[in-house]
C-alpha cells in the first residue's frame, strides 16, 4: 500500500512538473521540484546552515564583501539567473558549499589554503553550477523517489559540533550541507565552472592547479583528517579530475586574471591570526577530552592573537562552565555576545550560566534568543525544565517534544522527559503491542516498550467478537516492569482460535502505564 501510494505521488508530480530543461547543460531531465521550492528551501535554511558551521566570518566584513564580490562576478555570467549569495563561514575545515536557490559558502579554513583570486573563483564558479544545474534540486528529488517525500534524513554535519544538535526543521540544513554529489555533477560544476571563471576574466587553469593542490593535500599525511572531514568529503579531488580541467583548458581563452598579489593582500590578516585559530581549535579538543588547564592556556594564547573574536571567549566560558565557575563565565559569554550577537551557541551557554544563578528570566531571554537563530536540542530541553519548573506542563512538553527530535545527550533527556510526562494520559502513543497465537491456538499479546524510560502496571484492554459476533472485552494488567527496548507477554485466555484471520479483528489498547521513577 505505501509503495503504491509513493508511485502515485512520484507519478501525479511528473504530471505536474514533468520534464525541463537544465538551464546549463540545455538537457531534458524529469524534474518534480519547481524553481519556487528551490528559492524557498535555499532561503529557509541558509541561516541555520550558517549557524550550525560556526556561524559568519564578522571580523572582517570587508573580506565577506570581497569574497561576495568574486562571486558576484561569476554569478553574472552563469546560465540561471539566481538570487545569489556568497558569505564566509568561521569554520577552520576548508569546505565549501551551496545550497539550492544560489546560497553559497566558503569556510575561512578554505580561505586560507587558496593562493589566488583565480583559485577563489574556481571554487565559487564550481559551487554556482551545482545551484545553477540543479544538483541539490536533483538529490531531493532522488529522495522524493525513493522515500515518497521531498525531505533529507542525515543531520550527521561534518566540520561542525552544531548539527546534531540541531532540531526541526533545521535538520534539513545539515542534510543539504553535506550531500555528496555524483561523479556526473561534480564533472558538470567542473566543466561549467570553468567556463564561468573565463567569461568573468579569470584565468580557467587556476582551476587546474586547485584540483592538484587539492589531490596533494588528500595524500599528505597529517592533513588527511580536516580534508576529508570538509571539502573533499563532499567534493573527492582524483587525477581524472585534474585531467578532464586540463582537457577543458584547452578549449578555453589562455588568459584572465590570476589576482596572486590582490588575493594575499585581502586576506593578510586572515593569515596573520591563522595560528590563534588553530589553537582555539586545539583548545576545543583539549576541553573534550577533559583536559581543563590545557584548553585554557590555549584558548588564552587564542586572545592574545585575536583578542575580537567572541569564539575564542566563548571557550574559556566554556571551559569555567565545566569548572563550575558559572558568574566568570557569564562575563566572558557576554564578551562574545558583544563581539558577535548573531551567533547562537553564545547565547545558549550564557543562557545556561545564568539559569545556574538564579536568573530565570535572563536565562530565559537567551535561550529563545537562541532557538530564533538556531533551534538546538540544548536550549529547548533547557526551556523545557523551566517551563516545568513553573508549572506550565503543556508548555514544557512542547520544548520536548521538539528536542527529542535531536539524537543528542540533551535531546535523549529531552524525549524521557516528554514520555515521563505524556505517558499517563497517552500510554498508548508509547508502548507497543501485538496479537498472535501460541501452539494451542490461544491468543496472546506481546507488549515492547520502545521508550527510554522503564513502565509498570501496564493495562492492555482486548476486544473481540465471539462465535455469535458479539464484541467481548478482556482487560489484562502488566504488574512486572518492562525496561527500556524490552518486551513481555500476555496470555489472554482466548481460544482455542481456528481461523488466524480472526487476529485482525482483535483490538487491543493499551490503557493504563506508569513511570518508573
Amino acid at each position: 500500500m505505501i509503495r503504491k501510494l509513493f508511485i502515485i505521488v512520484a507519478l501525479c508530480l511528473v504530471t505536474l512538473y514533468g520534464c525541463a530543461t537544465n538551464p546549463v547543460t540545455g538537457k531534458r531531465e524529469l524534474a518534480l521540484v519547481p524553481e519556487s521550492y528551490e528559492l524557498d528551501i535555499g532561503s529557509q535554511q541558509y541561516v541555520p546552515s550558517r549557524q550550525m558551521e560556526g556561524g559568519d566570518y564578522v571580523i572582517e566584513p570587508e573580506l565577506t564583501k570581497y569574497v561576495n564580490g568574486v562571486g558576484q562576478k561569476l554569478a553574472a555570467v552563469s546560465d540561471r539567473k539566481l538570487p545569489y549569495e556568497f558569505v564566509v563561514i568561521n569554520n577552520s575545515v576548508p569546505n565549501a558549499w551551496a545550497l539550492p536557490g544560489g546560497k553559497i559558502a566558503v569556510n575561512r579554513g578554505l580561505l586560507t589554503e587558496l593562493n589566488s583570486e583565480a583559485e577563489l573563483a574556481a571554487v565559487l564558479g564550481h559551487e554556482i553550477v551545482h545551484a545553477a544545474a540543479r544538483h541539490g534540486a536533483k538529490g531531493m528529488e532522488r529522495g522524493l523517489l525513493l522515500q515518497g517525500a521531498v525531505a533529507v534524513a542525515g543531520i550527521a554535519s561534518q566540520g561542525s559540533s552544531y548539527a546534531n544538535l540541531a532540531v526541526r526543521g533545521s535538520q534539513i540544513a545539515a542534510g543539504l550541507i553535506t550531500r555528496k554529489y555524483g561523479r556526473s555533477a561534480e564533472s558538470e560544476s567542473d566543466l561549467y565552472g570553468m567556463k564561468y571563471m573565463s567569461r568573468a576574466g579569470y584565468d580557467p587553469r587556476a582551476a587546474i592547479s586547485l584540483q592538484e593542490t587539492f589531490l596533494r593535500l588528500s595524500k599528505e599525511a597529517g592533513r588527511e583528517t580536516d580534508w576529508l572531514s570538509g571539502l573533499f568529503a563532499s567534493h573527492p579531488p582524483s587525477q581524472e579530475r585534474v585531467e578532464a580541467n586540463r582537457a577543458t583548458a584547452k578549449t578555453l581563452p589562455e588568459s584572465g586574471e590570476i589576482g596572486a598579489q590582490r588575493y594575499k593582500d585581502k586576506i593578510a590578516h586572515l593569515m596573520k591570526i591563522r595560528k590563534a585559530y588553530d589553537a582555539y581549535d586545539k583548545g576545543g579538543k583539549a576541553l573534550e577530552e577533559g583536559h581543563a588547564a590545557d584548553a585554557l592556556a590555549l584558548a588564552q594564547q587564542a586572545i592574545r592573537g585575536e583578542p575580537k573574536e567572541g569564539q575564542f571567549h566563548a571557550l574559556v566560558g566554556d571551559i569555567e562552565m565545566k569548572q563550575q565557575k558559572y558568574q566568570n563565565a557569564l562575563k566572558n559569554y557576554d564578551k562574545a555576545v558583544q563581539l558577535n550577537s548573531e551567533f547562537f551557541y553564545f547565547y545558549v551557554q550564557r543562557g545556561l550560566s545564568k539559569q545556574e544563578l538564579g536568573n530565570q528570566q535572563g536565562a530565559r531571554s537567551d535561550l529563545e534568543r537562541s532557538t530564533k537563530l538556531l533551534p538546538t536540542a540544548t536550549a529547548l530541553n533547557a526551556l523545557g525544565n523551566m517551563s516545568l519548573a513553573q508549572g506550565n506542563r503543556q508548555k514544557a512538553m512542547g520544548y520536548f517534544r521538539d528536542a527529542a527530535t535531536s539524537n543528542s545527550d540533551p535531546g535523549r533527556q529531552a524525549a524521557q522527559s516528554f514520555v515521563r510526562l505524556d505517558m499517563r494520559e497517552h500510554p498508548g502513543n508509547h508502548i507497543n503491542v501485538r496479537v498472535s497465537l501460541d501452539h494451542n491456538k490461544y491468543v496472546f499479546v506481546t507488549i515492547a516498550n520502545p521508550t527510554p524510560v522503564s513502565v509498570r502496571n501496564v493495562m492492555v484492554l482486548i476486544r473481540y467478537p465471539n462465535p455469535q459476533g458479539k464484541v467481548l472485552e478482556v482487560v489484562k494488567d502488566v504488574n512486572n516492569v518492562i525496561f527500556p527496548g524490552k518486551s513481555t507477554i500476555v496470555e489472554t485466555g482466548i481460544g482455542p482460535v481456528n481461523d488466524p484471520m480472526v487476529l485482525r479483528y482483535l483490538k487491543v489498547n493499551v490503557i493504563k502505564a506508569d513511570v518508573v521513577e
